[in-house]
């Protein structure tokens, strides 16, 4: 009889009995449980061993094959979790005087790359006008796209920012320096610079911003307001991102934070210096300003794909 064929052992079958009917899990729960048990005894059966001469070095063996599989860290680390309640329940049976499923982890997963816009798509999304909507909220949202573009400010800074500097403010602009003085993650304040094409579009905006606000304004230092005069929240500005870049034809979801990434991507493509990107961006770590340089090997991979005769398949 072949391991796939096997009967259950008999131990797995116990275990999944108390789980049943004494800890009472769900049906669907304790599939999983089943199946994740199942492959461990195939294991050792390959093995020729008993469940419970399994050691700690057969648990890694396993996991590195499950890695090598293709099976993501999220996964390895639910079977590990079913492997180690199975041998912490021998353990307190006292039919083994250690687990060794203990202290093993499954290996990190990759984290995701942020996603960016290219630059063609990021100069579309902050040139496109839409000249047939109002005036007021046209120039309101010009003005935030190019300014979060431009200083990869985050939403929460972008929406603290105030057209002045005073006790309460947690961030101003300042028109006249070409500075935004933010307000960042652990209360932490650094300043950035405003490029020009966001200069123009704020003082355009700033130019119409109190016009059409009622009087009871509750927020009437605040730079980006909503037409009720309070200070436009992270939402309203996702909202409006996203349906700017859908009438901007840009082929991706636009949100704040991708512009952020768009910021720091392009900047390093074009100077190279991850300290100052960091410093712009307000990262506590440069670790976690490394990941544009992943992005900006695969903006330089694509263009050697493309350009290099010796890339090219025939």
């Amino acid at each position: 009889m072949g391991p796939e064929t096997a009967a259950p052992d008999p131990l797995v079958a116990r275990y999944l009995a108390h789980l049943q009917f004494e800890k009472r899990l769900a049906a669907r729960t304790l599939a999983l449980y089943t199946l994740d048990l199942e492959k461990l005894a195939q294991h050792a059966r390959q093995l020729g061993l008993d469940l419970l001469q399994v050691q700690p070095a057969h648990i890694r063996r396993w996991v590195a094959q499950m890695h090598s599989a293709g099976r993501t860290g999220r996964g390895i680390a639910l079977i590990l979790s079913g492997w180690r309640g199975f041998y912490a329940w021998a353990a307190r049976e006292a039919l083994l005087p250690s687990n060794p499923v203990q202290g093993i982890r499954a290996p990190k997963a990759a984290k995701p790359l942020p996603k960016a816009l290219s630059v063609d798509q990021a100069v579309k999304l902050a040139e496109h006008h839409n000249h047939d909507g109002d005036p007021w909220l046209e120039a309101r949202d010009v003005a935030l796209v190019e300014l979060l573009y431009s200083s990869g400010l985050r939403v929460a800074e972008l929406v603290g920012l105030d057209v002045r500097p005073s006790a309460s403010a947690r961030g101003w602009i300042d028109v006249a320096e070409a500075m935004a003085h933010v307000l960042g993650k652990g209360s932490k304040r650094r300043s950035v610079p405003v490029g020009a094409q966001a200069l123009q579009a704020l003082r355009q905006w700033l130019a119409l911003r109190d016009q059409g606000v009622p009087a009871s304004a509750t927020a009437p230092e605040a730079l980006f307001i909503g037409r009720n005069g309070t200070r436009l929240s992270a939402q309203s500005v996702w909202q409006r991102l996203r349906r700017r870049g859908l009438q901007a034809g840009v082929a991706v979801p636009v949100h704040p934070h991708m512009l952020r990434h768009s910021f720091a991507s392009h900047l390093l493509q074009s100077s190279g210096d991850l300290r100052a990107v960091q410093e712009l961006l307000g990262h506590a770590n440069i670790s976690t300003t490394q990941v544009y340089t992943r992005l900006d090997f695969q903006h330089l991979a694509k263009v050697y794909d493309a350009a290099h005769p010796r890339a090219r398949k025939k």
